[in-house]
């Protein structure tokens, strides 16, 4: 999901689908992978007027270009980045976009993991180590890895915290594809996910299964049909007024004034799934190079100035 505080900050995704040509691109990528070739002869359009319009639905972070090769060469696959927008129509200070700085980190780039089979982890080339087995998780490749999955346990990363002296962190979002574990794949699989700064618990998300009817667009062609194929894209939210998943379903009251942040601290962000919860379906998170999403874990650290 791409999330935008105002109307003004998504002017760029307005202007990208502003054409029918945009659109129509939009609508048959969805359907299925389309190069600029397939692309240019269903619209009737030259290719460069193809890579035009691709060019502007890029640079408003709406589709990715993937190079591969083909059978005459080079081949350029055009990809959506979301299946969903959301836009708050309303701010508190109209016109008034808060500064913020961005981070993305890799699945792999856990600072702590408490694992428990099912569980393995895999780069774009290879499984890493043996199914469920635990210890794999301590192997150095592991921060090459693009997906990890999790029977029951907890995940932590430390965010980056780039605040300054006078600034003041306004809201924290958390953007993550993930799905629940199922031993093989069942999308009728609940789980009971919690999320937790520095321990203080900012409420729990029950994902509803382990996605594997289809293949996930971007997993690489290996990747076995009965391991973790795609999850949903989740966008978690603290701001002054609770903690959200998706801008609109709330799942605590714990604020961003709660979490006692400034720039001096250390932010640690943890994923759990309790052994003794209601839906022990456990974990599986998605990075660029697995599932529907070409991402990592983006963080987004919104501020004031202070001074």
């Amino acid at each position: 999901m791409l999330y935008f505080h105002s109307l003004d900050e998504a002017e760029n995704v307005f202007k990208a689908l502003s054409t029918p040509a945009r659109l129509k691109i939009m609508e048959l990528i969805y359907r299925k992978d389309m190069s600029m070739n397939d692309l240019a002869t269903a619209l009737s359009l030259t290719n460069s007027a193809i890579s035009l319009h691709v060019g502007k639905l890029e640079e408003a972070g709406l589709v990715t270009v993937q190079v591969t090769s083909g059978k005459h060469g080079i081949m350029k696959i055009i990809k959506p980045t979301c299946h969903k927008l959301f836009i708050e129509m309303t701010q508190d200070h109209a016109g008034d976009i808060k500064p913020s700085y961005q981070d993305d980190i890799k699945v792999g780039h856990f600072s702590y993991i408490d694992p428990h089979p099912t569980c393995g982890l895999s780069t774009a080339d290879t499984i890493i180590g043996e199914l469920d087995d635990p210890r794999t998780f301590s192997y150095p490749e592991r921060f090459d890895a693009g997906v990890l999955w999790i029977g029951w346990g907890s995940i932590v990363y430390s965010l980056p915290n780039r605040l300054k002296a006078g600034q003041r962190l306004a809201e924290l979002q958390i953007s993550f594809e993930i799905s629940s574990e199922c031993p093989e794949v069942n999308e009728d699989y609940p789980s009971d996910i919690y999320f937790y700064i520095n321990d203080i618990s900012l409420g729990k998300w029950i994902s509803p299964g382990d996605y594997g009817a289809r293949k996930g667009m971007l997993s690489p062609h290996w990747w076995p049909p009965l391991l973790n194929q795609y999850g949903l894209l989740k966008t978690l939210i603290i701001n002054t007024e609770g903690t959200f998943i998706d801008g609109t379903n709330k799942i605590s009251n714990t604020t961003i004034n709660d979490l006692n942040l400034d720039y001096n601290s250390i932010i640690n962000f943890k994923f759990e799934v309790p052994k003794d919860t209601a839906n022990c379906g456990g974990m599986t998170l998605f990075g660029s190079d697995f599932g529907d999403y070409n991402q990592n874990i983006i963080v987004k650290l919104f501020y004031d100035e202070v001074n």
